[in-house]
C-alpha cells in the first residue's frame, strides 16, 4: 500500500520544490517559499491533509530545498542529508535536464485545479510517468474522452475500413468478428509537460492501439513512444506471428 502524503512527498510535489531550488537557490525569498507551499497544499490528492496547519507549510518546503542543496555537486555548502531516495531520483533525472524540469513544473501547476479529487485518485492501473502523478492523471482523462475515440475511430474507418493497433497491426474485427468490431483503445500522445489546461485535443494526438500495445506504454516508467514499443515487437518477431511485418512502415 503506498505511504500517504502525510508520511511521503509524492514526486510531483518534489519536482516543484526541486524547480524552486533551480530557480531561486538554496535561500529562496520567503514569498516564493510560501508560494510553493500553497501550491503544494492545492494538490487535488488527500485533501483531508490541507486542515493540518503544519502540512507542507514553510519549514516543511525550506527543509526540502536544503535536502537539496546536499545532493548538488555545485553547492559550496552543506546542505541536510537526511533526504529521501525520491529526493535523489528526481533530482538526478531533471537536475541535468533544466528546461524539462522547468516545463515540467509549470504544467503541473497549471494544471493542479484542471482535476477533481475523483481524477486525481483514479487509474491506478498504471505507473506514473516521470513528470508525476497529476500530469498522468490528465493525460489518462484525455485518453478516456469518449467523444474525441469515437470520432477518432470513425476518422481511421473512413481513411482505411479498419481499425487496427498503430504499433502492431492487431485487428479487434479480424481476430473476434462481430464481437471485436469497432473496438480499440486511444492513446494520447502529447508530451506531458505539454499538457494545458482547457487545450483542445486534436485527433491528430491520438493514436489507435490494441490493449496489449497500450498497457505496454503505460506499465513501467519512463512511458514508451510508439517508435521505441515498435522497436521491441520487431525485436521479438515471434510473439506476432500474424501482424504484418513492422519494417518499412511509414508512421510518427
Amino acid at each position: 500500500m503506498a505511504k500517504s502524503r502525510k508520511d511521503a512527498w509524492l514526486r510531483d510535489e518534489v519536482i516543484l520544490a526541486l524547480d524552486l531550488y533551480r530557480r531561486e537557490g538554496r535561500s529562496p525569498p520567503p514569498a516564493a517559499i510560501a508560494e510553493v507551499s500553497e501550491q503544494l497544499r492545492g494538490i487535488p490528492i488527500e485533501r483531508h491533509l490541507v486542515a493540518r496547519s503544519t502540512f507542507r507549510n514553510l519549514s516543511s518546503v525550506r527543509l526540502k530545498v536544503a535536502n537539496f542543496v546536499a545532493l548538488d555537486p555545485d553547492a559550496t555548502t552543506a546542505g541536510m542529508r537526511r533526504g529521501s531516495q525520491l529526493d535523489a531520483k528526481v533530482f538526478q533525472e531533471f537536475w541535468p535536464e533544466p528546461s524539462w524540469l522547468a516545463e515540467t513544473a509549470d504544467a503541473i501547476r497549471a494544471n493542479l485545479t484542471a482535476l477533481s479529487p475523483v481524477d486525481a485518485d483514479a487509474y491506478d492501473d498504471i505507473e506514473d510517468a516521470p513528470e508525476g502523478r497529476i500530469l498522468t492523471r490528465v493525460h489518462r482523462v484525455r485518453e478516456r474522452n469518449a467523444k474525441l475515440r469515437r470520432k477518432k475511430k470513425a476518422l481511421t474507418m473512413e481513411k482505411t475500413g479498419r481499425l487496427e493497433c498503430e504499433v502492431c497491426d492487431f485487428d479487434f474485427s479480424a481476430a473476434y468478428g462481430e464481437r471485436g468490431r469497432g473496438f480499440i483503445e486511444c492513446h494520447h500522445m502529447v508530451p506531458l509537460r505539454d499538457l494545458k489546461p482547457g487545450a483542445r485535443t486534436r485527433l491528430e494526438d491520438l493514436a489507435l492501439l490494441c490493449a496489449n500495445c497500450h498497457r505496454m506504454i503505460h506499465v513501467r516508467s519512463p512511458w514508451l513512444s510508439l517508435s521505441q514499443l515498435r522497436e521491441i515487437l520487431a525485436a521479438h518477431p515471434e510473439a506476432a506471428p500474424e501482424r504484418s511485418a513492422l519494417e518499412g512502415k511509414d508512421r510518427n
